[in-house]
């Protein structure tokens, strides 16, 4: 009787394969897109940022209340017109007759 010891093959992947495709070879969730929200959060985050640099620096004296209505608007802006246009290219796109 032979007992071997043989380390498992590290390039052996046991029939998993995670760049395979779907069973009919289209991806069912589609091309992935970035969100809207997570481009104007981004976004005000980044205009906070820089304003407090800007006030710490001594360039500009900012009012809190003008700067945060201002960055309202601004968001909420982007994210109307965001909205509207990610609508319209979902309008844009073929139907399957599927609901």
């Amino acid at each position: 009787m032979s007992t071997s010891n043989q380390a498992p093959d590290p390039t052996d992947r046991g029939g998993y394969y995670p760049d395979s495709t779907t069973t009919a070879g289209t991806d069912p969730a589609g091309p992935s897109t970035t969100r809207v929200g997570t481009v104007v959060w981004g976004l005000i985050v980044l205009a906070l940022a820089a304003l407090i640099i800007v006030a710490q620096l001594g360039i500009v004296t900012l009012n809190a209340t003008y700067v945060l209505i201002g960055l309202m608007i601004g968001a909420g802006a982007a994210l109307v017109v965001g909205g509207l246009l990610s609508a319209r290219k979902r309008d844009n796109q073929p139907t399957t007759g599927k609901s």
